[in-house]
């Protein structure tokens, strides 16, 4: 990315999703030191370093290297206050060390994609306009959806779309879309699922063929199963976890982490007595996920489906 374009990004105003539920879930302090995971355009991460001023410090780290671009830009004015990385967060404990970020006192992980990775056509990741099936949150990275549809078999992915997009006319999808292939572009994609499924109120039909494509081409569940516990593992005693999740498959696996982490025991209900030795290392500080106010759905209608859950470290 030129200066030019991140300087015209920039200029675009940003709004993270429950701005100030994070910063006051985090307990954003002054001096304090914290990691944003996925610092997308660093809303989120301006935040904590206002907040932390005048000697806090913020580890940012994206897998997306437009991102981390964009990022360096955006945090310039912190200095040495502010360190970007660019590395998928399932190697977490790695960065921070490698930083000296160890025993931090915050980590925030959103999920969400941000406004200009939808909105970039070439990053195929949205079908509001026509662009190849890429979907990688890495372009320089791993196998693009298209690459995905059009080499699985019919079963291998209809397995995939109900999977990964709960999506209840799998098989018919998947039917479809191997009798098309070659499949190379958003437009098509989503105009031949349309076609097989026909339209549906609320969301458009190819939405959940979508998400189930981004999931699998970027391994996003299993990367935040193995980001969760090493978020863990680098807070200090008493220090938060928040993580924003977009849709139900993520917001399980982080509500899963948070119940079998706050519990002494995590044997099978069969076993008589404890023999797994599991210690609880983590406080659930919101029993329900935080979910965004009508005003900020209305003002960013991307924020409904957007879904806080913050936990504390425990002094063991």
């Amino acid at each position: 990315m030129t200066l030019t374009a991140v300087g015209e990004m920039a200029a675009e105003e940003h709004v993270p999703v429950l701005y100030r539920e994070v910063l006051t879930g985090l307990q954003v302090r002054p001096g304090g030191r914290y990691i944003d995971a996925t610092i997308g355009a660093g809303g989120h991460a301006t935040g904590i370093l206002e907040t932390s001023t005048p000697d806090g410090r913020l580890l940012g780290i994206d897998a997306d290297p437009e991102a981390v671009t964009f990022a360096q830009h955006i945090l310039q004015r912190f200095g040495d206050r502010a360190v970007v990385v660019a590395s998928n967060f399932r190697d977490l404990r790695d960065v921070a060390v490698a930083n000296s970020f160890e025993q931090v006192d915050g980590v925030l992980m959103d999920l969400g994609f941000s406004s200009r990775q939808l909105a970039a056509a070439e990053r195929g990741f949205s079908f509001d306009q026509d662009g190849p099936l890429d979907m990688r949150l890495n372009p320089n990275q791993g196998q693009t959806a298209a690459e995905l549809i059009n080499d699985l078999s019919e079963t291998e992915l209809a397995d995939l779309i109900w999977r990964y997009g709960e999506e209840r006319y799998s098989r018919r999808i998947a039917r479809a879309i191997v009798a098309a292939r070659p499949v190379t572009t958003t437009r098509e994609l989503a105009e031949l699922v349309a076609r097989r499924v026909g339209r549906r109120e609320k969301i458009h039909p190819a939405t959940r063929v979508f998400q189930a494509l981004r999931i699998a081409v970027n391994d996003e569940l299993g990367a935040l199963a193995e980001a969760l516990p090493q978020a863990r593992d680098l807070l200090r005693p008493d220090g938060r976890l928040a993580v924003i999740a977009f849709h139900s498959l993520e917001d399980r696996v982080v509500k899963q982490f948070y119940q079998q982490e706050t519990r002494d025991c995590i044997c099978p209900p069969e076993v008589p007595s404890c023999v797994c030795g599991h210690r609880a290392t983590l406080g659930v500080v919101t029993r329900k996920p935080i979910r965004p106010s009508d005003e900020e759905v209305k003002a960013n209608p991307r924020s409904r489906s957007a879904r806080l859950r913050i936990a504390h470290r425990t002094a063991s």
